[in-house]
């Protein structure tokens, strides 16, 4: 099973603080493994394109779906035809294995 399988299929664990964010090169050999997010500072983001704003509304509906479940929210910037969505863990100042599950879930929305 590669990486980005095994992540979409991981479930967040509650996050109060407390504890380091990942290491630099856990979040460098995932994001290898999820095609087009690209790191800023403390966050992963990736913008999807769409055809219209049905789509894109679409998209973003199945991905608060998936924050539900998994209690974990991203920040999205919503246009026409786009979403930008982005994940941080507040808590801890910087990246944790629950931003790349989620990541890893809402590029797995393209394959259903």
């Amino acid at each position: 099973m590669n990486e980005l399988c095994a992540l979409s299929k991981g479930k967040c664990k509650p996050c109060e603080g407390g504890v380091p964010p990942l290491a630099e090169d856990e979040v460098a050999r995932a994001l290898g493994e999820l095609p087009g997010w690209s790191r800023h500072e403390q966050v992963i983001r990736k913008t999807f394109r769409f055809k219209n704003y049905y789509e894109t509304l679409a998209f973003v509906n199945a991905t608060a779906w998936i924050s539900h479940r998994e209690d974990h929210h991203p920040d999205l910037v919503v246009g026409y035809n786009q979403c930008t969505v982005s994940y941080t863990t507040h808590a801890i100042g910087g990246l944790s294995m629950n931003d790349l599950i989620c990541a890893a879930k809402v590029d797995a929305l393209f394959s259903l």
